[in-house]
């Protein structure tokens, strides 16, 4: 809906509005993308980077191998998934509660992971970077 009506004019006792339209001046100096290289072809950076590969891809092809089982499972050994452990609780359910309880456990033992091992190396970096610039 549009007015022709001003916007009210700032009271006294408000702070007046900031200016959207200007860009705000940078708080601390800024890396170069030279910088941003070489730190990417230290070793450092390539020694951070293969630990965390040498975590998350054993561990992200562990769990597809996993998710698939179950689909392949509950496809093909339909009598064996409906295998009745007690009551109305049978093999399909408590794998696939299980896959939630995987997926929990494996967001536990990453975020032990990075802040045992990566996220040292990440801010020794960082503050390397920042100290540079």
């Amino acid at each position: 809906m549009a007015s022709d009506v001003p916007p009210p004019e700032p009271q006294a006792s408000e702070p007046p509005a900031p200016d959207r339209s200007a860009p705000e001046p940078p708080s601390a100096a800024q890396p170069t993308t030279a910088q941003f290289v070489a730190v990417q072809e230290s070793a450092d950076f390539a020694e951070l980077r293969r630990t965390y590969r040498a975590f998350a891809f054993p561990l992200t092809i562990a769990f597809i191998a996993w998710y698939l089982l179950y689909v392949l499972l509950s496809n093909y050994a339909g009598g064996f998934m409906g295998t009745k452990l007690f009551g109305n609780i049978n093999i399909a359910l408590v794998l696939g509660l299980a896959q939630f309880a995987t997926t929990f456990l494996i967001a536990w033992i990453y975020s032990r992971h990075a802040a045992r091992r990566l996220d040292p190396g990440a801010e020794a970096i960082k503050s390397r970077m920042e100290a540079d610039a």
